[in-house]
This record gives C-alpha cells, structure tokens and sequence, in this order.
C-alpha cells in the first residue's frame, strides 16, 4: 500500500500544477468572454460579433493597461491606488501576495532587488538565500544604516514574506543565481532551482 500511495502521490504531484494552470487559463479567458464578450455582443452588430472576441478584449485591454503604466500620470494614480489598498486589513494580504507573484513571473523583480546573496548567521555556517535591497542610506536616520551597511530582504518559503535585514557587507557573499532562480529557489525551500546555465536542481 505504501508504494501504491507513493506511485499516486508521484503521478499526482507531476499532474496537479498543469491542471491548475489549464483552470486557470480557462477562467480568465471564459470570465474575459462572459464580461467583455457579453458586453461587445449587447453594442455590436451580430455581423461583427464571433466567439472569442471577449477573449481578444480582454488582451487588448491588458497591452493597454501596459503602455498606459508608462505615462508619469498614469502610474502616480495606480500606485496611488496600490498604497490606498495597501491600508486595508486582508484585502492588503490578498493584494500583496498577488503583487509579489506576479511581479515575479514578469520580470519585475530586476526593478526591486539587487544581487542575490548568501548570507551567513553570526557564529554558525548556516545561510540563506537574501536579496539586495538598498546600499545607499541617504537621507535615512544614521542608525538605520552607514557606509558598510546593506540592507538585505530575506524571503520565506512556500509565501510572500519575509524581513529587511540590515547588514555588514562582510556578512554576505555573492550567489551565482540569477534573481529569478534565487528567488525560486528560496520560495520553494530549495525544492526548485534552475540557474541561467541550464542546470537543473
């Protein structure tokens, strides 16, 4: 019995994240055909409406959204409205964990973190994976950092936080990761790791 859960749990484990993937795909393109589709078919002749034009809507809107993002204007409101929702218990748990996902899987995470590091616990060899954050403390109080200072966030495994740490540099030691592996590596409790080589872990 043992080896048939085993076997299951084996064959489960490789299936589950395609079909999540597939569901969710297959949500936001029926929602995008249901909402916008619906919305195209009430204002346009039936000669012009076809199936699936909900789902080209919704992707032109997205493109958009995009280009739109790049305006200064534009992208003061919309983080305008990332700090308002920020501010509200929950909703700020939701939002932020959504942020950070996706911030990730767009390459986003170039803009917010620098290098990826090891960083080595005082008297002990153990080590965890951080990102750079800041190294310059310009125009912050004088105790929260200096000259030899970087501040480092620590991410936690399997979700979206962790701490800001602030430390000597010679506490840490480049990690030949690119971002987006190290970041993996670490949200996934080192389970999952691919470096830009090739390798897989």
């Amino acid at each position: 019995m043992r080896k048939i859960s085993r076997t299951f749990l084996t064959g489960l484990a490789a299936i589950l994240p395609l079909v999540i993937t597939l569901a969710l795909l297959w949500w936001l393109g029926s929602t995008a055909e249901k909402v916008l589709g619906g919305l195209l078919g009430a204002i346009l002749p039936d000669a012009l409406y076809f199936p699936g034009l909900g789902i080209l809507a919704g992707l032109a809107l997205v493109f958009a959204l995009g280009v739109l993002l790049q305006a200064y204007v534009v992208r003061g409101l919309f983080d305008w409205m990332e700090s308002l929702m920020q501010r509200i218990p929950v909703i700020k748990t939701i939002h932020g964990t959504v942020r950070d996902v996706t911030n990730l899987l767009s390459g986003d995470i170039h803009k917010r973190f620098g290098q990826a590091v090891l960083v080595t616990f005082p008297g002990s060899d153990f080590k965890l994976v951080g990102f750079v954050t800041r190294e310059d403390f310009d125009g912050l109080p004088d105790n929260l950092g200096g000259p030899e200072t970087i501040a480092v966030y620590m991410p936690m495994s399997y979700q979206i936080g962790g701490y800001t740490l602030m430390l000597p540099r010679e506490r840490i030691e480049p990690l030949d990761l690119s971002l987006e592996d190290a970041m993996r590596y670490a949200l996934t409790a080192g389970v999952s790791a691919r470096q830009e080589r090739g390798n897989v872990d």
